[in-house]
C-alpha cells in the first residue's frame, strides 16, 4: 500500500501527456464505450444489424489473430471470425460461443405446447419470454439452435444457444427481462488470450474523445488519526475505459464526529487525481469521520464515500 501511494503521489506531481483525440471514417469507428476500433469487414457486418450494440455489445479488443489461429474480433457478447476465402459480404461468421462455453448444470423441465417451440435439430425447446425474444431478434440465424433447456447458472435462470446464452432477470421492467450474456469476455479468458489486448487503444483522429461514464474512487492517507491531526484524501476519477478524466469538479463533504460538516471543491489533474487536505482539532475519540465525494464532468456525475477513524 505504501509503495502504491508513493507512485500515486509521484503521478500527481509529475503529470502525463494527454490522451490522443479520435475521429471516425466510413471504414473504421472508434467506440468510446470501450476504447476500441472496428474496421473493414467487421464494421460492415456490425453495422448491417440495427440492433448490433444490443445483441453484440461493444468491441473489447481490436482485430487480432486469436489463440486458435483465426482472424477475430471480440465483443462483449460475441466474437466475429473473418474467413477471407468466403465471398464478399459473407466473410464474417459468429464463433459459437454458447457451445464453446457451455457446461451442463441443474435443469428445469418446463414445457407448454402453446408457449414453446421444439427444435428437431437439437431436441431442445425454447419457451415463453425466451421464445418471444428469440423470434424478435433474429432466431436461428442470429443465435443458432438451442443446446440446453432452462438451467440455473450463477444463481440465474438461463438457456444456451449455439452462439449465445439468454438470462432471465425478473427484477427488470417488462420487456427487458431477457438479457444476452457477456460470453465474449468469458471465451476470451477461456481461450487464454493475452489480457493486454483488452486495453483501450488511441483514438483515430483529432476529434475529442467522448467521456460517457464517470468512475469515482477515494481513500484516505491514514486509516486512523489523532484527535488533533491532519489528513489527506485522494480522489481518482476515470472514464468508462478506466482512463483518467482531467478537470472533473469534485465536491467533498466531511462529516465530523462532533456533528459539524464542511465542504471542499477540487478539480482533478491530468492523471484524473485530486487531493484534499484537512486539518482538525479535538475530534471525539473513536468517532468515524466519513466523507461524501461527488464529481461532475459535463453532464455526468458520480459519487463515492470514504472514511477514517479518530483513534485517540
Amino acid at each position: 500500500m505504501k509503495k502504491f501511494l508513493t507512485v500515486l503521489i509521484a503521478a500527481c506531481l509529475l503529470g502525463i501527456t494527454g490522451v490522443p483525440a479520435r475521429a471516425q471514417s466510413t471504414n473504421a469507428r472508434y467506440f468510446d464505450e470501450t476504447g476500441h476500433i472496428v474496421r473493414g469487414d467487421f464494421l460492415r457486418f456490425y453495422d448491417a444489424n440495427p440492433d448490433a450494440a444490443f445483441l453484440y455489445g461493444h468491441p473489447i479488443t481490436e482485430q487480432i489473430n486469436g489463440k486458435d489461429g483465426k482472424i477475430v474480433q471480440y465483443f462483449q457478447r460475441a466474437r466475429f471470425e473473418l474467413d477471407e476465402n468466403l465471398p464478399d459480404g459473407q466473410r464474417i461468421v459468429f464463433t459459437p460461443l454458447g457451445r464453446e462455453t457451455y457446461t451442463p448444470s441443474e435443469s428445469l423441465n418446463i414445457w407448454n405446447p402453446f408457449s414453446c417451440r421444439t427444435f428437431l435439430q437439437t431436441g431442445f425447446s425454447v419457451c415463453f419470454a425466451f421464445l418471444e425474444f428469440f423470434n424478435k431478434h433474429g432466431g436461428e440465424e442470429q443465435f443458432g439452435y438451442p443446446i440446453s433447456g432452462f438451467e440455473y447458472h450463477d444463481n440465474k435462470l438461463v438457456q444456451y444457444f449455439e452462439n449465445t446464452r439468454f438470462e432471465w432477470h425478473p427484477w427488470k421492467p417488462e420487456g427487458q427481462r431477457v438479457v444476452i450474456s457477456d460470453l465474449g469476455r468469458v471465451y476470451f479468458d477461456k481461450l487464454g488470450e493475452d489480457p493486454a489486448l483488452l486495453a483501450p487503444v488511441s483514438p483515430i483522429d483529432n476529434m475529442p474523445k467522448a467521456v460517457t461514464k464517470l468512475q469515482v474512487r477515494a481513500f484516505p492517507w491514514k486509516a486512523v488519526t489523532l484527535a488533533s491531526d491532519t489528513q489527506i484524501f485522494f480522489v481518482i476519477v476515470q472514464d468508462q475505459n478506466s482512463q483518467p478524466v482531467e478537470d472533473a469538479a469534485c465536491t467533498a463533504v466531511v462529516h465530523w464526529g462532533n456533528g459539524a460538516k464542511n465542504s471542499t471543491l477540487v478539480k482533478t489533474n491530468v492523471n484524473g487525481v485530486a487531493i484534499i487536505s484537512l486539518s482538525f482539532n479535538n475530534q471525539p475519540y473513536g468517532s468515524l469521520i466519513y466523507t461524501d465525494i461527488t464529481c461532475e464532468y459535463g453532464d455526468l456525475k458520480a459519487s463515492t464515500t470514504t472514511s477514517f477513524r479518530i483513534w485517540y
